[in-house]
């Protein structure tokens, strides 16, 4: 596996628990860095600044002892509409975030920052064409978010993405869209990402911070429910189709929104309050458990598609 050495040994399962919009917080990353996940959370879940800081202290004193638990990361959308970058990313370095995610720009000033005190960058990307530009930025992995993702997601086939960028890149390939269990992870692996990338199955967890409606509704969908639109951020992305009915809105007629302003989502998160991303996996989902048990779970379902592939 190609892994940074950072992170080598320190995770139970090769999962990545994504950053998610008003879902993932300091409870979420600890649970799953603490079941040996590689826990993640966006900068931009906290309204200011000095309240991410906050944050990361939190999750520093919860795992600061804890020699078993896996590193942990933090998600900075590099994008001009972005008035926090340059803070958020300071604050980052000044606590040597073991992990940082960048979406929306891979820009080389950044990823420098991060590697000054030993950090490691992956960045998320779509297509050939974005991971070209990510690899140039010198950045340590690729994120490669395939057709049925939840949240911002391209249209490729990860048959089709994932041994391309292969053939370019030696460093670490995470894969995303709809891995919702064991068993996916493992297939991921198979088809030569070194880790799986995880959302919707996360927003589904005792610890997340999504309404209580959000989890039901993840459960009670199925990947017929996802609708692919740019209508709500401006970027392409998966939502609920309930949620979007819910919100008054005719999901087969959406009004078209030509800019990207994340100012915008920082004052009131408008996009994502009521109107919930989620992924084709969650046609697999059926409960709301807590992370461990979910880890737990998770971890027999690998061990056994990995003998099942192996035998």
């Amino acid at each position: 596996m190609a892994l940074p050495d950072s992170f080598r040994g320190r995770l139970s399962l090769p999962i990545v628990a994504a950053p998610m919009f008003l879902t993932s917080g300091p409870e979420l990353v600890i649970a799953c860095c603490r079941s040996g996940i590689l826990g993640t959370f966006p900068a931009l879940n906290q309204r200011s600044s000095e309240g991410f800081e906050a944050w990361l202290e939190q999750i520093e004193a919860a795992l600061g002892g804890d020699e078993g638990a896996a590193p942990f990361g933090v998600n900075l959308i590099v994008h001009r509409s972005n008035p926090r970058v340059q803070a958020d990313l300071e604050i980052c370095v000044r606590h040597k975030v073991p992990l940082v995610i960048t979406s929306l720009g891979a820009v080389r000033e950044v990823v420098d920052a991060v590697h000054s005190y030993g950090g490691v960058v992956f960045h998320d990307v779509t297509n050939i064409r974005h991971a070209r530009s990510a690899i140039r930025a010198g950045v340590d992995g690729l994120i490669l978010v395939c057709a049925g993702a939840g949240g911002h997601a391209g249209t490729l086939s990860p048959f089709a993405l994932l041994p391309e960028v292969r053939r370019i890149f030696d460093g670490t390939i995470l894969l995303a869209g709809a891995i919702s269990d064991g068993r996916s992870v493992a297939a991921a692996q198979v088809l030569g990402a070194d880790l799986a990338y995880m959302g919707t199955r996360f927003i589904a967890t005792k610890e997340a911070y999504a309404p209580e409606a959000n989890k039901e509704m993840i459960v009670s969908s199925t990947a017929a429910d996802i609708l692919y639109t740019d209508s709500i951020s401006g970027i392409p992305a998966n939502f609920l189709r309930p949620s979007l009915e819910a919100a008054g809105l005719d999901p087969d007629n959406l009004p078209k929104k030509d800019d990207i302003n994340l100012g915008e989502e920082l004052d009131a998160a408008k996009a994502w309050r009521d109107i919930w991303s989620a992924g084709q996996g969650c046609g697999t989902i059926d409960d709301v458990p807590t992370v461990a048990e979910l880890a737990e779970r998770l971890k027999q379902e690998y061990d056994e598609a990995r003998s099942s592939f192996c035998g």
